[in-house]
């Protein structure tokens, strides 16, 4: 299938100035993570921090990785095909050390607290996770698979608001859905209109993003477009893309990710066309 993309703002980076961005690249044929550490311009290559060393379960192997977070001292990935969540050191780290076992991990991320976040797409669910637990607190499904406010149905792409709400692309439910801190069900604030291609829709949503005002941001992958649904507003606009499937710079192949930088730039991972996007955009 070829290569999976997280395009990350490493806020270590930011703070000193300057538009470096982490491109991390989960590859589904060599089996590892090779992230292009500082994309400058003219930079040409990345370079491999975890695994690279072929298909397997040693802990310096992984198997399908489909997502990663990156903090201020290592990677923590999800290696699906092994099944379980690994932490590898940001720096030169030859091997990981798994934190969870046994779980059909899709995405995952981290909050400012460092709680970890994990999507589940055989329990439609969504569990945080302290340091050291193994168990975690479903915060976001986990009553079978199905369209009720209270279940999910392949939840993808997650992210995490200030305030500790959740946002879960709920893929096969073609909407995005936010669970508060606490919440026994979520409320949708991006389609759920049924599959399709009008304003009101989303056509299997992956990457998701949200803003301080509660602007939702996501990668509407078969409509090959990013959307953007201000808060509270029953459809959306479309600000990348929307122009049909294609290679032209003003359109998009199955977009997967997207990610802001600390400018406002907008970084789309366009996946059917092995690229990564930079764009422009107005944001209020």
């Amino acid at each position: 299938m070829g290569s999976r993309f997280r395009v990350k703002s490493d806020p270590l980076v930011q703070k000193h100035g300057g538009y470096v961005v982490h491109l991390i690249e989960t590859d589904e044929n060599n089996d590892q993570i090779s992230p292009s550490v500082e994309w400058k311009y003219n930079a040409t290559n990345g370079q491999v921090v975890a695994g690279g060393k072929g298909a397997g379960h040693r802990t310096n192997q992984l198997d399908g990785p489909t997502d990663i977070f990156v903090n201020k001292d290592s990677l923590i990935i999800c290696d699906a095909g092994n099944r379980r969540v690994t932490r590898w050191p940001r720096r030169n780290g030859t091997r990981g050390e798994a934190v969870l076992s046994n779980i059909a991990c899709s995405r995952l991320t981290m909050d400012d607290q460092e709680f970890l976040y994990v999507s589940d797409n055989e329990e439609h669910d969504v569990r945080r996770y302290r340091a050291g637990e193994t168990t975690g607190t479903v915060v976001a499904g986990g009553n079978g698979m199905g369209n009720r406010l209270y279940q999910l149905n392949w939840p993808s792409y997650i992210c995490v608001d200030q305030h500790c709400s959740l946002y879960v692309s709920d893929n096969s439910n073609h909407r995005v859905v936010k669970w508060a801190k606490n919440a026994k069900e979520g409320i949708v604030v991006a389609g759920d209109e049924g599959y399709g291609n009008d304003l009101m829709q989303l056509s299997n949503p992956d990457g998701v993003a949200v803003d301080s005002s509660g602007t939702v941001y996501v990668a509407d992958n078969n409509n090959h477009r990013i959307m953007r649904w201000f808060k509270d507003a029953t459809q959306g606009d479309v600000i990348v893309g929307g122009n049909g499937e294609g290679s032209e710079n003003n359109q998009l192949k199955n977009p997967q990710d997207l990610s802001f930088d600390r400018d406002g730039n907008l970084y789309v991972v366009d996946w059917g066309n092995h690229r990564v996007q930079r764009f422009d955009i107005e944001q209020n």
